[in-house]
């Protein structure tokens, strides 16, 4: 059976047999030479394939980047203020494009083992999960670790998955959901896991249910989820840029690309020019012939990020640059190109702001431990992912991954990073809004949510420092869309360029990867690196989990705490049924996820 693409020239596969090979050069790839705009995660795992799998020569690669550091979103460094990181991946088993790629590269940590051998290896040794998922009344424990939903309202989330895509084009969850569902555990545990809010993509949302439905149940411990042992530029980005530049791959900086020009006519497109600036705002434009291939990150979701410090609040910058403009001028060329104002243009809707609190001594991280239940000294889970205080007004919550976080870290020294979904409301210690707060005021907020006494906040906020981030468009592949609005990772008849990162529209037919995973970033580029180049391998498809019984009745199971879901059959019917069942696997199968 053929699983379904919108481009012929791809091949999606399952298992090893296609993972496995050895890919042959493509025909013809000797004579073509690749620009990739920007360098995230998408971009810098594109060079990757092309020199891996095209077997591209790395010195006919060049990487045209707008800031001074490589690694997009997969950010994690030191900053005069202390360290920030403007936020952090969630892993998961089934990430079958990036556990293919980071198996062939060697680890910044040990580069005796591969990335996926160490990140293995790191979370089987120290398997992750959560002691305490949400607080209240100041850092005393809410949550019970069930989801708490009912037969009325898994109903409600079961019948909205069976959903048409199609049918939820353009809705909010508002739209969909009733308002008792947005107020419930599952709610939260859900939004500020994955930074959903209420008004964004029911369509993202009913794709998240069916891309995790593997791991529902282990959604309220967090069980389900792996992390890197350092930050995430140290773990994925530095070994990715390792091997490109060791094979000789070009890495440009300060480089402003403002256009990609296109000759569209009804047999082709065909990118023709890249209009870039440097630093100085000198001209470098590069023409472009078809054995050009381009690959272009279109929007970004922390573009425009604003950085703040102790004692100043991380600017709010709202104009739309960078990466946003230059898809603009793109798809003024063509409708195929997408519509980025679907994404760009309503802020308030798309913003959040975290925060990188490092606390320098042990006093403050004694009130971590009688939450985490966990010394967060020591280099093992601390958190096991987020805590989120419920009842806090900005939506706080906060994560500490294994300590040392970064090379160099003093022993004393425990980096929290920090986030509020609604940063234009007032705090409850802080009576401000976020996104007007220092970052020592959101100190205070944090340690009077974890628990600090009112009469010990000043003080103890004394032995932290912190840089706020606020990020305008963070949440922004998050916002109500239909088809269209992204264009296609390759665009019909497109003959030498591609769209690649989250702004894209993947060829799986119908689409079935989401969003805010560097998966998703990891596998647009492997579909244009095999489409464009002609590499004679399948790119795996999304684990199908969906079509699954085993993970849609656990699912189940696991959405009712346990209970057997109620099913309105008359009696004398159900008996019937189970008659007729009786000694078959179906009812050895319903038997072993107690659904009877």
């Amino acid at each position: 059976m053929k699983i379904k693409t919108y481009d012929d020239r791809l091949t999606l596969t399952n298992g090893n047999y296609h993972t496995l090979v050895n890919a042959r050069k493509p025909e013809g790839v000797d004579e073509k030479q690749a620009y990739l705009v920007g360098t995230g995660i998408a971009a810098l795992a594109a060079g990757c394939f092309l020199i891996r799998d095209a077997k591209m020569e790395g010195s006919k690669i060049t990487f045209l980047e707008q800031l001074d550091i490589a690694g997009g979103s997969l950010d994690g460094n030191v900053r005069t203020a202390g360290y920030v990181a403007r936020g952090g991946r969630e892993m998961g088993h089934h990430f079958e494009v990036l556990w293919d790629l980071f198996s062939s590269l060697p680890s910044t940590e040990d580069p005796s083992m591969s990335v996926l051998d160490y990140f293995y290896y790191t979370n089987y040794d120290d398997p992750n999960f959560s002691n305490c998922r949400i607080t209240e009344n100041q850092g005393e424990r809410y949550d019970n670790g069930k989801f708490n939903l009912g037969q009325d309202l898994a109903k409600e989330l079961a019948l909205f998955v069976t959903k048409s895509d199609e049918s939820l084009e353009n809705k909010t969850m508002e739209d969909v959901f009733s308002d008792e569902f947005l107020e419930s555990d599952f709610w939260t545990y859900w939004r500020t896991m994955f930074a959903f809010e209420n008004w964004h993509s029911a369509l993202e949302m009913k794709l998240y249910m069916n891309r995790f439905i593997h791991h529902v149940g282990g959604l309220p411990d967090l069980s389900a989820l792996q992390f890197s042992r350092h930050d995430q530029y140290t773990s994925f980005v530095k070994p990715m840029v390792k091997f490109l530049e060791e094979n000789g791959a070009n890495f440009k900086y300060g480089v402003t690309v403002e256009n990609v020009e296109f000759e569209i006519t009804e047999s082709k497109k065909v990118a023709k020019k890249i209009v870039a600036t440097d630093k100085s705002g000198k001209d470098i434009s590069i023409d472009l012939s078809e054995n050009d291939l381009v690959f272009i990150t279109n929007g970004s979701m922390t573009e425009s990020s604003g950085y703040g410090d102790d004692h100043t609040p991380a600017p709010f910058n709202r104009e739309v640059e960078g990466s946003w403009k230059l898809w603009r001028n793109i798809a003024a060329q063509s409708k195929e190109f997408g519509n980025p104002d679907k994404f760009c243009t309503d802020v308030e809707k798309s913003n959040w702001e975290s925060c990188t609190v490092t606390c320098h001594d042990d006093q403050v991280p004694k009130y971590i431990e009688k939450i985490t239940k966990r010394s967060p000294y020591g280099g093992r889970t601390v958190t096991g992912g987020i805590v989120t205080a419920k009842d806090s007004s900005w939506l706080m919550s906060w994560t500490i991954n294994r300590q040392e976080q970064y090379y160099g870290q003093p022993e004393n020294d425990i980096v929290v990073w920090v986030y509020g979904l609604f940063s234009d409301v007032p705090g409850d210690y802080i009576k401000k809004p976020m996104r007007d707060c220092t970052g020592k005021e959101i100190t205070k907020e944090w340690l009077y949510h974890i628990g600090v006494p009112v009469d010990e906040i000043e003080r103890l906020a004394e032995t932290c420092s912190a840089v706020p981030v606020m990020m305008p468009y963070i949440t922004s592949q998050f916002m109500p869309r239909e088809f269209g609005d992204r264009p296609f990772v390759v665009p019909k008849k497109a003959v030498n360029f591609a769209f690649i990162g989250q702004f894209a529209e993947t060829l799986d037919k119908p689409g079935r990867d989401t969003v805010f995973t560097i998966e998703y970033s990891g596998r647009t580029a492997m579909e244009a690196v095999y489409v464009l180049t002609g590499v004679e391998k399948g790119v795996p498809e999304v684990f199908a989990s969906r079509y699954d019984i085993r993970y849609l009745l656990n699912a189940g199971k696991c959405l009712l705490d346990g209970e057997n879901p109620e099913i309105n059959i008359p009696p004398i019917i159900k008996k019937k049924i189970l008659k007729e069942i009786a000694g078959t696997e179906l009812e050895e199968l319903l038997k072993e996820y107690e659904i009877v």
